[in-house]
């Protein structure tokens, strides 16, 4: 390694993949030195399905090349080389000792464990903000400030404003904020529906496949299938491709769940915006475009951009604001272990066995199916929030804590006791029902309140809203509920009680339900 006493290094980690940003935008390429590094300590903290790893190390890999070309020195660390001291700062000070420099330049890490690791690194640190996000810290803490509970509705409005898309001056195009109303539509199957791009792997990606394969075949998934792609080029191809192909039905059915189709009309771009392959304002950009150009429709529009000034921005912003104990809460007491049938185990629930079956094969699910299926059975049978954020970070492609556990703990789990959400969300099987094709073929009745063969979630949804009845009978949003539980009669709601206990225990004994 060429010697830079008077450089710094440059941390780039491997979800930082963005050109003239954060730390890059600030350094010096002709005396500073990149530092990229694939290390054992962010590869196994969570049992990352293969395919995600997969991605990470094939976009930071291309990534560094990128800027070798542009004319940056670049000390990258690959997972099997003899020297890898497994860890990032671990690998800083090494560098450090190579180069001769004598401090870093990072932009700030998503995750706390990583701003935690940063602030104990015997090198001076200057930590940069993330530039890439359009609601800078400063402006959520501001709005964040007195506020007992955060709706994301409220800070999307600040978001739609601050940005101006879908805006007419003060007022949002077509004189509504939100067209959600309008995205509730199920979905049929539909031989003709244009399939997400694929990108197959290239030579570095092949290598990195052998590489994951011998090292983390114990992981769950399989790194057959791969087809993400791993540079900016393809991830703006993707990206072209739901705008031209998918963004115009995107809208109606987004919340729309089939079997045979799991990706629909969604977009598959989250993993690399999360990797910084693609920023929010030019995804937002191209999706206003195309509405402004009359090719798709408002609801569409909105429906999408909401998902990304609104949401994302939003739990960045509720993950920061909480600090490094977020991921810990467990409000409503929840303490059952994670079933089997999460990491592949048999159960007769055909929702479930779907979206986890898809899962595998693909690192992903949208995000109807993590919320209103996996979610929602884990919330409904109380198993340990813990646990069900684990499984997230640990199987989705695009699972980074900082946007995976608001999801998960606040949205999902209800553990951090409605800061996030007004509301648990909890549903019977009459919502999977209605929004997808899952139940047709299922061992269960959907329609089957009580007796055998009744759907589990039709029980364990009276079971949950009775055992937390103290804390959610004054919730405005759930008083029908309440009210119709009370409407049965006491030897009914006996039964489903009854029922719903033996079906626990069933659950727990590890038997196949």
């Amino acid at each position: 390694m060429v010697s830079r006493r008077n450089g710094r290094l440059i941390l780039v980690l491997g979800d930082q993949l963005t050109m003239d940003a954060g730390a890059l935008a600030r350094a010096d390429a002709e005396r500073d030195t990149v530092v990229m590094a694939e290390v054992a300590d962010e590869t196994g903290y969570v049992p990352h399905h293969p395919q995600k790893i997969v991605l990470v190390l094939s976009a930071m890999r291309k990534f560094a090349a990128a800027l070798r070309e542009k004319g940056w020195q670049v000390a990258y660390t690959r997972l099997d080389d003899t020297d890898n001291t497994g860890s990032i700062t671990g690998e800083l000070i090494r560098r450090a000792e190579e180069t001769g420099a004598r401090s870093v330049i990072a932009t700030q890490p998503g995750e706390w464990r990583l701003r935690e690791a940063l602030d104990g690194l015997p090198l001076p640190v200057t930590v940069l903000p993330d530039d890439r996000f359009l609601c800078p810290p400063a402006v959520f803490r501001d709005w964040a400030k007195g506020r007992k509970v955060m709706r994301m509705e409220h800070f999307y409005r600040l978001m739609r404003r601050r940005t101006g898309y879908l805006m007419e001056g003060e007022d949002p195009v077509g004189g509504k904020w939100n067209y959600d109303h309008d995205n509730r539509k199920p979905a049929q199957d539909d031989l003709l529906r244009e399939k997400p791009m694929q990108h197959e792997p290239d030579d570095v990606v092949a290598e990195v496949m052998d590489l994951v394969s011998r090292r983390f075949a114990d992981h769950f998934g399989a790194v057959g299938g791969f087809n993400f792609a791993t540079t900016r080029r393809g991830a703006l191809a993707v990206l072209r491709h739901f705008v031209k192909y998918h963004l115009a039905d995107f809208g109606p059915y987004q919340d729309a769940m089939l079997t045979r189709d799991p990706f629909l009309h969604h977009a598959l771009i989250a993993p690399y915006l999360n990797l910084g392959l693609l920023t929010p304002a030019e995804v937002c950009d191209a999706v206003q475009e195309a509405f402004l150009a009359g090719d798709i429709p408002v609801n569409s529009a909105e429906g999408f951009i909401r998902q990304i000034i609104g949401w994302r921005e939003f739990v960045r912003g509720i993950y920061d604001h909480h600090g490094p104990g977020y991921a810990q809460q467990n409000a409503l007491g929840h303490g059952r272990r994670l079933p089997g049938f999460y990491w592949g185990a048999e159960t007769k629930m055909a929702c479930v066995a779907a979206v986890v079956d898809q899962t595998r094969a693909h690192a992903y699910a949208h995000h109807i199916q993590r919320l209103m299926v996996t979610g929602n059975f884990a919330l409904l049978a109380g198993v340990d929030p813990g646990l069900v954020h684990e499984w997230y970070l640990s199987v989705y492609a695009d699972a980074y804590e900082w946007v995976e556990a608001p999801n998960t703990l606040g949205m999902s789990q209800f553990a951090e006791g409605g800061v996030l959400g007004s509301k648990p969300y909890v549903s019977s099987g009459a919502y999977i029902d209605r929004m997808s094709d899952y139940c047709r073929g299922c061992a269960y009745d959907v329609k089957a309140k009580t007796g055998e063969g009744a759907c589990p979630f039709n029980l364990l949804y009276w079971h949950f809203l009775d055992r937390h009845r103290d804390r959610f009978q004054g919730n405005a949003r759930m008083a029908q509920m309440y009210r119709t539980w009370d409407r049965m009669s006491g030897e009914r709601r006996a039964t489903v009680l009854a029922e719903a206990a033996s079906w626990l225990k069933r659950l727990d004994s590890g038997a196949v339900v």
